[in-house]
């Protein structure tokens, strides 16, 4: 299958990336290389791009679109919250910059095999990376209601959660299940009708709750955040693009409080705790896709991008 994803806010965050030719930049969620492409045409032959993906199918398709530019490059396949690992590997000390486009990707979901689409039948899988042994079928087969409730509710943001965790429970009872075109079913049976005709598609919030759970994607986001700040030169930019509230928060509160570390009483007239910001944020608020952008891809519509960009501190470029 043609790896095809159209990159959303690619102007903003390449603007907001402040590429240097000659830099070295991370691009932690390469999926099809629409980002990449962009930072490798603005590279000198001396700057590099980091592509990291877990995927193997996207870095593949990404190498592939990307073979034309003069830049240095190097594909990695690995989770993005491994960046020091990566970096270390690479024998590479420190980036200019990187960008985190989160989620999802449209090949992803447009790949009828990997089970992320509710509107396709398939088995239940929605693993990432597909050397991973964990799927979405260990997860509806084997929690148990409580941990289903307590996914569906906390990652999907779902009303009918526990209605839904005990009516996948019943389900199977009588046989596994096993494609995601039964899950659907069951979903669409406990979801009253009144809430099914007047929302989004019944399933959409309980599918993003297991590929979350599947692929550990917000534990992921925090280490990633935390590892990616670290990791920067001083006057280097993190980008994040995120496509729900549960990602923005983890975005949101990292920026700020790395900006912001100070854990003294507000009534203290002087900082005494010593914590020192090591980032500054550059978006006080999100900035979000435009109306054309959304009109010609719907996907486009929740995403968010923030930024934040490395100052001098002491003991900086150490990890």
């Amino acid at each position: 299958m043609e790896f095809n994803h159209t990159s959303v806010l690619l102007k903003e965050s390449i603007e907001n990336l402040n590429i240097r030719p000659d830099g070295v930049y991370a691009d932690g969620t390469l999926g099809g290389g629409g980002h990449s492409s962009e930072i490798c045409r603005t590279l000198s032959k001396q700057g590099m791009l980091i592509g990291i993906d877990r995927d193997r199918d996207a870095l593949a398709a990404a190498e592939k679109r990307l073979d034309a530019f003069s830049c240095q490059k190097r594909f990695v396949q690995s989770n993005y919250a491994d960046i020091k690992q990566v970096l270390r590997e690479l024998n590479i000390d420190a980036l200019d910059g990187a960008i985190l486009d989160l989620g999802v990707s449209s090949f992803q979901l447009d790949n009828t095999e990997r089970g992320f689409s509710y509107m396709h039948d398939a088995h239940l899988d929605m693993r990432m990376n597909q050397e991973e042994r964990f799927t979405a079928y260990d997860v509806v087969n084997g929690y148990d209601q409580k941990e289903l409730t307590r996914i569906i509710s906390s990652y999907g943001e779902e009303k009918w959660a526990s209605r839904i965790a005990a009516f996948i429970v019943k389900a199977r009872k009588s046989e596994p299940i096993t494609s995601t075109g039964q899950l659907v079913e069951i979903i669409k049976a406990a979801v009253p009708a009144k809430a099914r005709r007047e929302g989004p598609h019944p399933a959409k919030r309980t599918f993003q709750a297991i590929r979350i759970e599947v692929n550990d994607e917000l534990g992921q986001l925090r280490r990633a955040m935390e590892e990616f700040c670290d990791v920067l030169r001083p006057g280097g930019r993190l980008c994040v693009i995120s496509f729900h509230s549960l990602e923005d928060r983890i975005v949101k509160e990292v920026m700020n409080r790395r900006a912001d570390p100070c854990t003294c009483p507000k009534e203290f007239p002087v900082c005494v705790c010593g914590k020192k910001a090591d980032v500054r944020k550059i978006t006080r608020k999100p900035i979000c896709p435009c109306e054309e952008e959304t009109e010609n891809n719907p996907r486009a519509r929740s995403a968010k991008l923030r930024v934040c960009e490395k100052i001098c501190i002491d003991g900086e470029g150490e990890y």
